[in-house]
């Protein structure tokens, strides 16, 4: 479940007698005592066993740099190999995994080669925990090979995720042509470039927050 922070009750303190009476002693201490719990369980909440983690907002950011190849008509597992920054999500291979629970962004690029003289399709879904994502399904075309170019596109969008304390996420694409791969790019000159990663995902904390209705 989503974490809740309750908002703590401001204490009805019990009126004090004339002269000292250890009953009122017990009941203003039994009063208090039930406040500070109300604060000391919503800062656990708010901070976590870490020590914060809400409060630093978890995130991880990652990529690939190597090309990656499909067999036409079958699901593939886009991987991930270099962690650029992390603070409660991980990576292991294609798996992005958080520490926390709570709502989280997933977005994610890809590099996108097409060898073939016609345009070329590509099918990008998720999996949670090793379960389709319904309605997460992207579908592309990739622009073909034209005088003597072989044909690039960068694709990417962002999904809303609601994930508990370890679960994962993975994205997964497809091909009918194998013509279609998708390529990590080397340096290059005149003017010079930077390389490309084949695959950047980025997993940034939105809120910890119960689920609204809807």
């Amino acid at each position: 479940m989503a974490t809740n922070l309750l908002t703590p009750q401001q204490p009805r303190l019990p009126g004090a007698p004339a002269d000292y009476d250890p009953n009122y002693v017990n009941q203003l201490n039994n009063v208090l005592r039930l406040y500070f719990n109300q604060l000391g369980n919503s800062f656990a909440a708010l901070l976590d066993s870490s020590g914060g983690a809400y409060l630093r907002n978890p995130y991880g950011a990652f990529s690939s740099n190597q090309d990656q190849t499909a067999t036409a008509n079958t699901a593939t597992l886009m991987t991930l190999n270099t962690t650029d920054f992390a603070n409660g999500v991980s990576i292991a291979s294609s798996k992005i995994t958080v520490a926390n629970s709570g709502i989280y962004n997933l977005q994610f690029s890809t590099q996108f080669q097409n060898t073939d003289t016609a345009f070329q399709d590509v099918y990008i879904w998720l999996q949670q925990n090793g379960v389709d994502i319904s309605g997460s399904t992207g579908f592309v075309s990739i622009p073909n090979r034209h005088a003597g170019t072989d044909g690039h596109a960068i694709v990417g969008w962002n999904y809303f995720l609601y994930m508990e304390a370890n679960d994962y996420v993975e994205i997964y694409w497809s091909i009918p042509n194998t013509a279609v791969s998708i390529q990590h790019l080397a340096a290059s000159g005149s003017p010079t470039k930077p390389s490309t990663q084949s695959v950047v995902a980025t997993m940034s904390f939105v809120s910890a927050l119960p689920i609204a209705a809807v």
